[in-house]
């Protein structure tokens, strides 16, 4: 099986990377979960993602992977039998606590082991699996040569990263956070001091920031050496970011097993995912140790991305008028591109632009106002409208 796991922050992002093309999400909960500042599932917001995921055949896994302290334990053998009756197709964690919890309470529970253990060689990766574990999500920082190894030596299901940020620390094992704002790093209150930048007298600009990570180029490679699940790092991105990530590596592992990705693939979509970004990205450890041009030690511009023109809401066939809600400026006469999870890329220029009472305007300049766009081909809830990004 080969699957592509992608992040949810919340419910309208995880139906979003589910309809664009995610086999699988991973949420945290309000407890016991890394992404504190995400707005996080509670147990009825768990339950009505695992019943949408469960009605498209897909699943959903809930992180419980803080680093726990014993003020921390209180509740959380209740919660995992609650995600047990829930039906949550796996938990991801990272203390060994909890594996242990779950096989001597034997809550029916599939286990996952967190990137944040760090495994990187097969005799961890056989100790858990002593202990009933079914996948190794494995640390950012594994090379080809370990996932080929581990794979050989265990058979786990074996999850890697393929797309988004890095960690400075070796899979989230920092305590910069703590040190500088008192927020615990491993506990879900990551301030990303990595991305800051710092300047002492008569000196430059400095930081310790990663590059992003993007293994486009290496998508079959991984298939061929074992790698069962894609993951796609971004709990805290936004609806456009998912979608336009998640179909585009949806399309090339699609095209990986039917044998038909080409070059060109590669490149088309390399170039969608660096615009979607706003970091450069690299493909970091896989194939060499990273080096100097992986990082960014002397301070960066991260631009915000304004291409997310409009969300389309409903589409009238009869009179073939596309309700959507904007997003970014754009005004009669620009060229633009609709995409969905069953649309491929359209190209429209806008000739008209109403309000919602039908009134001709020449510009959408209101963030989230709703307008009636009179457009040919058949749009659906849930595809965007998008700045016309390259020349064919």
């Amino acid at each position: 099986m080969i699957e592509l796991l992608a992040p949810a922050g919340d419910i309208e992002k995880l139906k979003f990377a589910l309809l664009y093309g995610a086999d699988a999400v991973y949420i945290g909960g309000q407890n016991f979960s890394l992404r504190a500042n995400a707005k996080n599932f509670s147990l009825e917001d768990i339950k009505e993602a695992v019943e949408f995921a469960h009605s498209l055949n897909k699943r959903v896994y809930v992180t419980v992977n803080i680093v726990f302290h014993d003020e921390d334990l209180s509740g959380l053998e209740q919660y995992l039998k609650e995600l047990s009756l829930i039906k949550v197709d796996a938990i991801i964690v990272s203390d060994f606590y909890v594996i242990k919890l779950i096989e001597d309470k034997k809550i029916p529970l599939e286990v996952h082991v967190s990137t944040q253990a760090s495994t990187l060689n097969s005799a961890a990766a056989k100790f858990y699996q002593k202990h009933g574990v079914k996948r190794i999500v494995l640390a950012r920082e594994a090379s080809k040569e370990n996932i080929q190894k581990i794979k050989e030596k265990t058979g786990l299901d074996l999850e890697c990263f393929v797309h988004g940020a890095m960690c400075t620390s070796i899979s989230g094992r920092c305590v910069l956070s703590n040190s500088l704002t008192n927020r615990d790093a491993n506990r879900g209150g990551c301030a990303q001091i990595c991305r800051w930048t710092f300047q002492s007298e008569n000196k430059p600009v400095f930081s310790m920031t990663s590059k992003d990570l993007n293994m486009v180029a290496h998508i079959e490679s991984m298939i061929d050496i074992g790698v069962n699940s894609f993951k796609v790092e971004g709990r805290m991105r936004g609806i456009y970011y998912i979608a336009t990530v998640i179909i585009s590596y949806r399309k090339m592992i699609d095209k990986v097993l039917n044998h038909t990705l080409t070059i060109e693939d590669q490149q088309h979509y390399l170039k969608v995912l660096n615009r979607v970004a706003n970091r450069e990205s690299k493909d970091q450890f896989y194939k060499n140790f990273p080096d100097e041009t992986d990082q960014y030690f002397l301070g960066r511009e991260e631009v915000s991305n304004q291409d997310f023109l409009g969300l389309v809401l409903d589409y009238d066939e009869e009179h073939k008028i596309a309700l959507i809600e904007q997003r970014n400026y754009f005004k009669v006469g620009d060229i633009v591109e609709f995409f969905g999870p069953n649309l491929e890329v359209s190209e429209y220029q806008i000739q008209e632009i109403q309000d919602e009472k039908g009134t001709k305007i020449e510009v959408a300049n209101h963030p989230n106002m709703i307008v009636r766009l009179p457009i040919g081909f058949k749009v659906q809830k849930y595809d965007m409208m998008r700045i016309k990004m390259f020349d064919k």
